[in-house]
């Protein structure tokens, strides 16, 4: 028990009180009052000063450091300089926290082209699963009139089920495209391209295979 905890026990006792009943007197709960008495908590100005004016006791003139050592012994006061190292590495943790690397992809999946670092908020990058994102790299005019051009950067989000109007990076006879994906009916979708004139091809739903949606496009101006 700290010195501070023996005097606040002592008050409560003179006054004939529970741990309940003195912490109601201060608007404070019974579990807080057990914890200074036991040193577990470092008494503040404010309750101090409720304590004169409730009880009459200024206790200013105890030390107000909670220890367990001897009267006669002065605190010890532990003291840790943190290195540069310790800093950066403290620093580069937040970051990685509440950034990611996207990689960005060929259509495949298979080549790369650097990355790009986005805000995680609440697990999420964009709105959407932070380990389903991603970013393509156009490989070609296909989708000129949706103003994407070859070389933009799109940034998209793994899907596996067709929505309806999107534009999608999809898989149908062994080879992957960006495409407009609209439902024609259970069965058949139609897969819209546009180089500046529109192109359509009709296509059974289970030859085709979504891989993800495409939210935005990068392109340099």
């Amino acid at each position: 028990m700290s010195r501070v905890g023996e005097k606040i026990r002592t008050i409560r006792e003179e006054a004939n009180l529970s741990q309940k009943q003195f912490g109601k007197k201060l608007g404070v709960n019974e579990g807080f009052v057990k914890e200074i008495e036991e040193g577990r908590k470092v008494i503040n100005d404010s309750l101090i000063s409720r304590i004169k004016k409730v009880f009459g006791k200024d206790i200013n003139d105890i030390n107000m450091i909670a220890d367990n050592e001897d009267k006669d012994e002065k605190p010890r006061v532990l003291s840790y300089e943190p290195k540069k190292k310790d800093t950066n590495e403290t620093w580069m943790n937040a970051l990685s926290s509440i950034l990611k690397d996207v990689v960005i992809y060929d259509y495949y999946f298979n080549k790369t082209f650097g990355s790009k670092q986005l805000p995680v908020v609440g697990g999420k990058v964009e709105g959407y699963n932070q380990d389903k994102v991603f970013f393509i790299k156009i490989q070609d005019n296909d989708m000129l009139g949706f103003r994407m051009m070859e070389n933009d950067i799109a940034f998209g989000h793994i899907i596996h089920e067709v929505e309806n109007n999107a534009i999608c990076l999809v898989e149908y006879g062994g080879e992957r495209y960006v495409r407009q994906v609209k439902r024609l009916d259970s069965s058949k979708l139609l897969l819209i391209s546009n180089n500046g004139n529109v192109h359509t091809q009709t296509a059974n739903t289970k030859e085709v295979k979504v891989i993800g949606k495409l939210e935005k496009v990068e392109f340099k101006l």
